[in-house]
């Protein structure tokens, strides 16, 4: 089936925009979050496509007064991807790698947004994510990664949020390859093995500059991808440190940091640090991950709106739906003249055993 794709000179497979490959979990991705440097104002949104599935779905969050507002809608593709609406969620890119905008139109749960990201920086290619269980390739994606600040308004049961764009930065990002999407495996590969998967992801804002960090480990803690950059604002190109390491102080009795120190080392030698202190977490599953029914590519139906809340101080962290997290961090930064303080995430997924912080199971706690 030809699309509106069609007519942009995008091709990377001799067929249709409509197809991608051969492999089932092919998927295209927006994320967005933006907070205000004191926590009054945190959200988070995703845009999924899902070529071979058939499915688009998207979801906005919004944390305000300790309770945290999700909404999720999903409908079929039709095959056709350049329509970035999903329910009263869409997407519009204004200009690419600049500007974008983000849109909740009215519905009977009453959030609605009106959001303009800009960029404060070039964005951030990562390192190719491909990862492997024997012979199955689970994942194999690229991701670029762009930190901004927002202008525009969020409206929360008719009460407007003004939303800044001196004061409210975040960060996005825009991922595409292939993951687990829909439902699961019916036949995982052969012997049956514990499930394990150990990640984190930092990306931080500060007055004159941004930094990033992420890494995947497997169950000895040995990273299969890593990397951390330092950015000054504007379009200046980003410093890729030669090396970074991450130590976490867990909250006893769950998986998620009461603290983390990230140490990394520039091109130059030089050592730089960052203190992360969460103030409170934003629950993934609010936005699809890790959700048992509107888990990223899950079919719902066509145009299917849903909705829900979590009370933060209510939330049972040790439930599978609520591992996955965006911890909002203060992050004080020390570098070769340099000490800045700001803000960001420390997002953290740790499933299954990981020997140097030694957790065993599947979910068993720190």
């Amino acid at each position: 089936m030809l699309s509106k794709a069609d007519d942009y000179p995008i091709h990377q497979l001799p067929e249709p925009i409509a197809t991608s490959g051969t492999d089932r979990n092919f998927y295209d991705r927006y994320f967005f979050n933006g907070y205000s440097p004191d926590g009054e104002v945190f959200f988070a949104a995703a845009l999924g496509v899902y070529p071979h599935l058939n499915v688009m779905d998207a979801s906005f969050s919004l944390i305000k007064d300790g309770v945290q507002h999700n909404l999720r809608a999903s409908r079929l593709l039709a095959m056709e991807r350049m329509d970035t609406r999903v329910g009263p969620i869409a997407i519009e890119v204004v200009e690419p790698l600049k500007t974008l905008r983000l849109t909740v139109g009215g519905n009977a749960h009453g959030i609605e947004a009106d959001l303009t990201f800009h960029a404060r920086a070039a964005a951030v290619e990562e390192p190719r994510f491909t990862y492997r269980i024997g012979p199955r390739t689970v994942m194999d994606y690229t991701r670029l990664t762009q930190n901004g600040s927002y202008e525009g308004h969020i409206a929360l049961n008719g009460k407007r949020i003004a939303v800044e764009r001196a004061r409210v930065l975040g960060t996005r990002d825009r991922s595409w390859g292939v993951r687990p999407i829909g439902m699961s495996d019916s036949q995982p590969v052969a012997p049956p093995r514990m499930p394990q998967f150990y990640w984190l992801w930092a990306p931080l804002n500060f007055e004159d500059r941004f930094m990033l960090y992420h890494k995947n480990a497997d169950a000895d803690g040995r990273p299969w991808n890593t990397a951390s950059v330092i950015g000054e604002l504007g379009d200046a190109k980003p410093a890729h440190m030669a090396s970074c390491h991450s130590t976490i102080r867990y909250k006893q009795g769950t998986r998620h940091a009461q603290g983390a120190t990230i140490d990394v080392v520039d091109a130059k030698s030089a050592p730089w640090q960052v203190e992360l202190e969460p103030r409170f977490q934003f629950y993934m599953s609010g936005i699809g991950y890790m959700h048992p029914e509107w888990g990223h590519g899950m079919y719902r139906g066509d145009d299917v709106l849903g909705y829900d809340t979590y009370t933060l101080a209510d939330v049972n962290e040790n439930d599978p739906r609520f591992q996955h997290v965006q911890a909002f961090v203060h992050a004080r930064l020390k570098g070769p003249g340099v000490e800045r303080e700001g803000a960001g995430v420390l997002e953290q997924l740790v499933v299954g055993p990981y020997a140097p912080h030694g957790l065993k199971g599947i979910f068993d706690p720190a």
